[in-house]
């Protein structure tokens, strides 16, 4: 795939040809004892994060341990590649607008000669293609480093510049458009907890039909309210990854994202229903299921004949969820616990008015996520058909 105009060959150059600068920062004498709330900011991998320098959580260090580390000090259009652990890998390109940093040594800095655009590079390192180069050349007993000759020796193929130009150019066009896609969820998921809070605390009412306030609410015991039980163990290998005629239902579990989804079941447990999570990291995370579905064992599940089951009763209870969570060994939160965890009430009447308001909000973020999937999914191909 080329834009058209262009019809010059690449040409194959290894990474230490193109590149001024191929080596990794430093950690201070003195490591995080000389991390201070301001001076010059101190670069770590974990602020090297989906193809962006994240600063968020950043640390900072005087400016006289920074004139001791000149080597490792960055500057705008560096290329940054996270060399060990985890998220090795993973890199961005500094932005123009950058003032003074400096990096430790689980990041190498890639600076590259004028003839060759950071923004076309970078991408390549991100690719499937790009990837599988930095598992091949993992180095050490666990297969967890980089070294800088194998960095170097890294074979690109590379067009005139103007070409890196004009592909850069539309790379950043998608990462911009993805970046606010995630600004635009975020600021909704924002908007549903400040309401959610709002209306838990009755700083934010609702009416009835007639124009009237709803009754004062009354706290009852989850156990009054529900059936409690939970799910069945399920073999995950028993799951389709996408919903099919063959299994259409949702299955939860404990250890998966997307709220989780874990895949899809020929079968299923039960039917709109409140489902939270019995054990491990995510003990106490509580959600409102809608239709048929199916649950592991690790989820304990609400039931109710007379509607109670829904989602403004489900937000009220994982508003205070976390408090009886028994971090004592495996985080748990079982059914005799969840049995006794007194909530405020509303009428049913407003409890279907307030889930109908959040429904509507979970709606968008849907329909926003599945906006951003497109997009990630638009730029997995560009990047795998953009270069050789």
């Amino acid at each position: 795939m080329r834009f058209p105009g262009f019809e010059e060959e690449w040409q194959t150059k290894r990474l230490g040809e193109i590149a001024d600068k191929v080596n990794s920062g430093k950690t201070p004498l003195g490591g995080e004892t000389v991390y201070t709330k301001e001076g010059i900011l101190f670069i770590r991998s974990q602020n090297v994060n989906n193809d962006r320098l994240e600063l968020d959580n950043s640390v900072f260090i005087p400016e006289s341990v920074n004139n001791q580390m000149k080597n490792s000090i960055v500057n705008p259009n560096d290329i940054l590649l996270n060399i060990t652990g985890a998220s090795l890998g993973r890199s961005c390109v500094v932005s123009n607008d950058f003032k003074i940093g400096n990096v430790n040594q689980h990041v190498c800095i890639i600076r590259l000669s004028q003839q060759y655009n950071p923004r076309f590079i970078q991408p390549i390192f991100s690719s499937n293609k790009g990837q599988i180069i930095f598992n091949n050349l993992q180095t050490g007993s666990g297969r967890e480093g980089l070294n800088f000759e194998s960095i170097k020796g890294i074979k690109l193929f590379t067009p005139i510049l103007d070409e890196q130009l004009k592909i850069a150019s539309f790379l950043s066009l998608i990462d911009e458009r993805i970046q606010t896609q995630n600004k635009i969820i975020e600021e909704l998921k924002l908007l549903k907890n400040t309401i959610s809070k709002k209306i838990f605390s009755a700083q934010l009412s609702f009416k009835n039909e007639n124009g009237y306030v709803f009754p004062k609410w009354d706290s009852k015991e989850v156990g009054e309210i529900f059936k409690i039980t939970r799910g069945n163990v399920l073999a995950m290998n028993l799951l389709s990854n996408e919903r099919n005629k063959e299994k259409p239902f949702p299955v939860y579990s404990s250890q998966t994202k997307n709220k989780g989804l874990a895949g899809y079941h020929s079968d299923f447990l039960f039917e709109n229903a409140i489902t939270w999570t019995t054990d491990g990291a995510n003990a106490g995370d509580v959600n409102y299921r809608i239709g048929k579905f199916y649950c592991t064992n690790v989820c304990g599940v609400l039931l109710s004949k007379d509607g109670y089951a829904n989602v403004c009763i489900s937000e009220l209870i994982n508003s205070v969820s976390k408090k009886y969570v028994s971090y004592v060994g495996n985080p748990k939160l079982m059914n005799g616990i969840m049995a006794k965890i007194k909530i405020p009430f509303p009428s049913l009447e407003e409890q279907h008015k307030i889930a109908d308001f959040l429904l509507s909000i979970d709606a968008k973020i849907e329909i926003e996520t599945s906006i951003l999937q497109q997009l990630e999914r638009q730029k997995t191909y560009f990047l795998a058909n953009l270069f050789i």
